[in-house]
């Protein structure tokens, strides 16, 4: 299974808004591996059977999704499972997509084949995390980006931002970017900062398949048209629709940048997911450089929102914080 993992880490670009998963066949030893193809192509299971061909007759299968059992873009995997001749597989997490849902584990029981739920199923939920929600509520995951310095500033009081953060941190935010399926802004960062959007200047690991074309590009409200975002979905009304729309596009993970208002309207809605914060270790040692969040905060310290912080790495000089609600 931890083969199986990674085999679905080297797909997380290309298979959205598919699961990335991996598979991994075991036949006496001799291991045939099979990560998701991009959307309209084999699943995990497909690949990994064509890689063993007539080697899966009698072995064992690891996938970290419980193979599908309907009829999709692609055929039912559980079904080429049990006419391949697997004895048993081992699947780490139930597919929560209404069209599957447990009934992948209850075809191959059915066929005759010996089905396992449950191992690694932390790390692969964790590594499926989004696509678990959207295919739980329909809306996608959000991921909420900061970068600042120290004192929790984003800009100066003249508006200046670049670059308060080092090439690795800025690296690893395009990551980030070329992770998910939309990029978010509101139309005063576009007014002030007039960003692209596109991810650039990173480039996949060795082994990861890379990201083809650009993620969708977002703008709640009106950006001009000569600004560099274009072309963007220029979008309004409510957040909470914003996500419901979004999702049923396809959006699997948004990645929201900014600016300052946008960032706490989805703060203070409840509605982000996973916080990213890149920190500086620099200070504008005031309080007139702009926040990360504009607007009232919390009046009191009882009110405070209070997060788990869940992963801390340094990147060059900077600090990224990884926080959940």
């Amino acid at each position: 299974m931890d083969l199986a993992l990674e085999a679905a880490r080297s797909c997380r670009l290309v298979a959205s808004p598919n699961p990335w998963v991996g598979c991994v066949i075991d036949a006496g030893g001799d291991r045939y591996t099979g990560a998701t193809s991009p959307p309209g192509g084999n699943h995990a299971e497909i690949n990994a059977l064509e890689a063993a061909g007539p080697r899966a007759e009698g072995a064992d299968l690891y996938t970290t999704l419980e193979p599908c059992a309907h009829q999709g873009r692609t055929g039912p995997c559980a079904e080429a499972i049990a006419a391949a001749g697997i004895a048993r597989v081992v699947a780490a997490v139930e597919d929560p997509d209404p069209a599957v849902s447990g009934k992948g584990m209850e075809a191959l029981r059915a066929a005759g084949v010996e089905a396992e739920l449950g191992v690694r199923a932390a790390e692969a939920a964790e590594l499926l995390a989004p696509y678990l929600k959207h295919r739980r509520t329909g809306l996608p995951w959000v991921v909420l980006k900061l970068a600042a310095t120290l004192d929790g500033r984003i800009a100066a009081p003249d508006a200046t931002s670049r670059w308060i953060t080092g090439a690795e941190a800025r690296a690893d935010a395009h990551r980030l970017r070329a992770e998910s399926d939309a990029v978010l802004v509101g139309a005063g960062a576009v007014r002030v900062d007039d960003p692209a959007l596109t991810v650039r200047g990173w480039q996949p690991p060795q082994g990861v398949a890379p990201r083809a074309g650009q993620p969708l590009r977002v703008v709640l409200g009106t950006a001009a048209p000569d600004a560099r975002v274009h072309p963007a979905l220029e979008m309004g009304g409510p957040l909470e629709q914003v996500l419901a729309e979004l999702g049923d596009r396809g959006v699997v993970q948004l990645l929201v940048e900014g600016g300052a208002t946008t960032a706490a309207a989805f703060h203070r809605a409840g509605l982000v997911d996973q916080y990213v914060v890149y920190l500086a270790p620099a200070l504008f040692g005031g309080s007139d450089g702009r926040p990360m969040m504009a607007g009232p905060g919390a009046s009191t310290v009882e009110d405070l929102w209070r997060g788990q912080i869940t992963a801390v790495a340094q990147l060059g000089p900077d600090l990224r914080i990884d926080l959940r609600p």
